[in-house]
């Protein structure tokens, strides 16, 4: 049996999505494990762009079981466009995807929440992408959720959503002073969508212990990025779910004990999507240089990215509580032209030096990173496939991330297409 969690090492934006569909070739299974429609994985095949957000990219491979699991929120009308999308390019859908039963379901109103709530912030707002995953996880928590499965039992649904919008309404038209929703809107709306994925909807959590039973190989991937996990991330600017290793397990139904290997996927430098503390953020030429060779705009909602140097202080915690096992790097490429490359080793905050993250938000936000300057090695890496064959320079640099890190560096992406990967040491 193998089970591998592939999981962000950063803030996000890894390249998780080209991994996933690397490591698809040898899997049966590839399961998403939480987060909503604000993911965006950009994989590049045949010099073709796909940018998945909700269905995992093994898709996008013939005969592969593709699993969106219960810890996932579900916006069905971009569900559906997605499906139709790849369709319409030729890739299977109707058997090779399963939507579990209790995946929780963003409502109209969760969005129109999450743009009122930033909005009310100013300032202060959280740099969320406003597409109501926040407020739909709170309702889950708060046990007032609506689940794909109560979409098949109209009355029940109903009900639930008529409670909701009792209280939803009068939140929205007295605080935000917006339009409240009407009941039979909503309800004809995700009724039409309950049909549209009916095909689909299943026990997931049941059909991924019976392959784990059968030895089936199984891809667990998640979205999002360590440092933006709800528990273990830079909170308060961080997602509404537990994007780290352990999320696999209660947003799939599988025990610890059933994971063999964690993969985190991490860039050969840093980026963030909106606010929060960024210490080795680069704010001059060379943070531009990045942004627009290594296109750091966000697939979902084309966002600029902020760039930095590599953070060895982040990606240790990443170790720590994601129990990495190995560690896949990223847009290595990106890094080419330059002559120095800095590399962060420890945070300097109250006068003493921190190899750790801080929880305090306040000693983040006055941490100063401190640098390690390597060699760069100004020669083209796009498309090396084996290790000896990288600049000197450039081996240095992965060899150093590895060693100082206790991490086995199992797989180096020289750039966008499935092919330009450099594998080291195999998952499955």
């Amino acid at each position: 049996m193998a089970s591998v969690v592939i999981v962000g090492a950063q803030w996000g934006d890894e390249g998780k999505g080209k991994i996933v569909d690397v490591l698809t070739e040898k899997a049966d299974v590839v399961a998403r494990y939480q987060g909503g429609h604000n993911a965006g994985h950009t994989v590049v095949i045949n010099n073709e762009k796909f940018i998945l957000h909700l269905i995992p990219s093994g898709i996008l491979h013939k005969n592969k079981l593709c699993i969106i699991g219960n810890g996932v929120v579900i916006e069905p009308s971009s569900l559906i466009d997605e499906m139709q999308g790849l369709k319409q390019k030729g890739i299977e859908i109707d058997k090779n995807l399963l939507i579990s039963k209790t995946a929780h379901l963003i409502m109209p109103y969760h969005i129109a929440i999450d743009n009122e709530h930033e909005r009310a912030k100013g300032s202060k707002k959280i740099g969320t992408t406003g597409r109501g995953i926040g407020p739909a996880y709170v309702d889950k928590m708060g046990r007032i959720g609506i689940r794909v499965v109560d979409l098949y039992s109209p009355k029940i649904f109903r009900e639930k959503l008529e409670a909701n919008l009792h209280e939803i309404n009068y939140l929205i038209e007295n605080r935000y002073k917006a339009k409240g929703f009407g009941v039979g809107e909503i309800f004809d709306r995700y009724m039409d969508y309950a049909e549209k994925i009916a095909r689909h909807v299943a026990d997931t959590d049941i059909i991924v212990n019976d392959m784990m039973r059968a030895d089936k190989k199984i891809l667990f991937e998640g979205a999002q990025g360590t440092l933006l996990d709800v528990d273990h991330g830079t909170y308060p600017f961080v997602t509404s779910s537990s994007s780290i290793a352990g999320g696999a397990c209660t947003g799939l139904g599988v025990g610890p004990t059933k994971i063999t290997k964690v993969l985190g996927v991490a860039k050969a430098y840093t980026t963030r999507v909106g606010s929060g503390p960024f210490p080795t953020e680069i704010h001059d030429a060379v943070g531009e240089a990045l942004r627009q060779k290594g296109g750091e705009y966000g697939a979902t909602t084309g966002r600029p990215r902020r760039c930095g140097w590599l953070d060895l202080v982040g990606l240790r915690h990443a170790l720590r509580v994601n129990g990495l096992t190995g560690l896949a790097i990223t847009k290595l490429d990106i890094l080419d032209d330059l002559e120095k490359i800095k590399v962060c080793v420890a945070y300097k905050y109250g006068n003493n030096l921190h190899e750790d993250l801080p929880k305090e938000i306040s000693l983040f936000e006055e941490a100063e990173p401190v640098y390690e300057e390597m060699e760069g090695w100004k020669e083209n890496t796009i498309g090396i496939t084996t290790f000896e064959k990288l600049p000197r320079n450039a081996q240095r640099y992965v060899r150093n991330m590895g060693e100082r890190l206790g991490v086995s560096v199992d797989m180096i992406s020289t750039g966008q297409r499935r092919e330009e990967l450099i594998m080291l040491n195999e998952q499955f």
